[in-house]
């Protein structure tokens, strides 16, 4: 089995079946996991470069886990975050709790192509 380069926390199939085939199409891998503590034991299994997030996804505490990351992990991943825009409050949790990146789920689609060889390096 292939290490993934990158782990994408959300609980949305159809929306991660878009993201993987963008990172298949740029030699990438990207593996879906669920909920935190999953994310935390693939992470301890094998640190991928970048993770991405919905920071909607249901029971994500992101200072907890970004505390958690950060423990398990000699070098931190790069932590890119995504979620509604009219939820500015959220966005804005998730740029104090220390994810590297954070944007509207609008912006991530548009610039997904582009970048999703920066969120998914180390």
């Amino acid at each position: 089995m292939t290490v993934p380069q990158g782990l994408m926390l959300c609980d949305d199939l159809i929306f991660f079946s878009r993201v993987s085939g963008t990172a298949r199409a740029s030699g990438l891998t990207v593996r879906m996991v669920r909920t935190q503590a999953e994310l935390l034991a693939a992470v301890r299994s094998a640190p991928p470069g970048g993770i991405i997030l919905d920071v909607h996804n249901p029971g994500l505490d992101l200072p907890t886990l970004l505390a958690d990351l950060k423990a398990a992990c000699a070098t931190m991943p790069r932590v890119t975050a995504y979620g509604s825009h009219v939820e500015a409050d959220v966005l804005r949790a998730a740029r104090e709790a220390g994810c590297d990146q954070v944007m509207p789920r609008s912006k991530f689609v548009k610039d997904l192509e582009e970048q999703i060889g920066a969120w998914l390096s180390g």
